[in-house]
C-alpha cells in the first residue's frame, strides 16, 4: 500500500528492485547496507535513506535489524529536490518513529495509521537535511548499537573514533545533540523496555543484558528515564 508506514526487517542476502513510488527507510535497530544512486554504504539509526520513484537499489541487513519504511507517492520539496540521498534526522522525528513503532506493533487501526503517516510527512517537511555523521562518529554509533551491554567508556569509544577523548566528546555532542552517556542510556533503556514488555526474562537478567551488573542501579536508572519502575512495567 502507498502512503503508509510499516515496520520491516530484511535478510543478509543482497536483493535489488525498484518501485513506482518513493520509499524512505529509517533504521530503528541495526543498519541497512544499501546501494542507491551515488551512495553505497551503511545507513544507521538516526539516519534515513531516500529511494525515489523507479530508482534501482540493492540492500541487505542483519535479520534482527528493524526499520520504519515509508512508502509514499509524494515527497516534500526539501527532500525531493535535495541532492542528498542519506541524511541524519532530527530528534523530534526520531522520537516520533519510536512512538510509531509502538503503535504499529500493538494495533491495526487505519485511522491512527493515516494520522501517523500525515504527521510523519509534516515533520519531514520541517526537517533540516543534516549531513550524515562524519565517518568517525558513525563508527562509534554503530559500535554502541551492537555492543550496548559492554563497558562503553569514553576512552574506548574515543579510540574507535581515532580522536582524543576531549575531541570525541565534543564531536559526538555536536553531531547527535546528546552526550555520550545520554546516547548510551537511551539505547540501553529502549532495549530494556522491549525486553520487559516482550519477554518473560527476570529483571536481573534484563539488567545484565543491557549492561548493568547492579539490579538496583538499573531499576533507578529505568525509573528515572521512563517514570515507572521496571517491576511495575513487567506486570502491565
Amino acid at each position: 500500500m502507498i502512503n503508509t508506514l510499516s515496520i520491516r526487517s530484511y535478510t543478509r542476502q543482497t536483493r535489488g528492485h525498484s518501485h513506482n513510488f518513493h520509499q524512505i527507510v529509517l533504521p530503528l535497530r541495526g543498519a541497512i547496507n544499501i546501494e542507491v544512486g551515488s551512495y553505497t554504504g551503511k545507513v544507521i539509526p538516526s539516519e534515513c535513506v531516500v529511494v525515489k520513484t523507479n530508482e534501482k537499489h540493492y540492500f541487505s541487513a542483519e535479520e534482527n535489524a528493524k526499520f520504519i519504511v515509508v512508502d509514499t507517492d509524494l515527497l516534500p520539496d526539501n527532500v525531493l529536490h535535495s541532492s542528498q540521498i542519506v541524511f541524519s534526522i532530527s530528534s523530534p522525528l526520531l522520537a516520533f518513529l519510536e512512538f510509531s513503532e509502538s503503535q504499529l506493533r500493538y494495533q491495526i487501526n487505519p485511522e491512527v495509521e493515516k494520522l501517523m503517516f500525515d504527521t510523519f510527512c509534516k515533520l519531514l517537511e520541517q526537517q533540516n537535511l543534516f549531513v550524515q555523521y562524519d565517518a568517525r562518529i558513525r563508527e562509534v554509533v554503530a559500535y554502541i548499537h551492537h555492543n550496548f551491554a559492554k563497558n562503553l567508556s569514553v576512552e574506548v569509544l574515543a579510540d574507535i573514533s581515532c580522536l582524543s577523548a576531549t575531541q570525541f566528546k565534543k564531536n559526538f555532542k555536536s553531531q547527535t545533540n546528546q552526550t555520550v552517556t545520554e546516547y548510551i542510556t537511551k539505547i540501553r533503556m529502549q532495549k530494556a523496555q522491549a525486553l520487559l514488555l516482550h519477554t518473560d526474562s527476570p529483571i536481573a537478567i534484563i539488567a545484565e543484558l543491557v549492561g548493568y551488573t547492579d539490579v538496583s542501579a538499573f531499576s533507578r536508572r529505568f525509573s528515572k528515564y521512563f517514570g515507572i519502575a521496571p517491576s511495575k512495567l513487567k506486570h502491565v
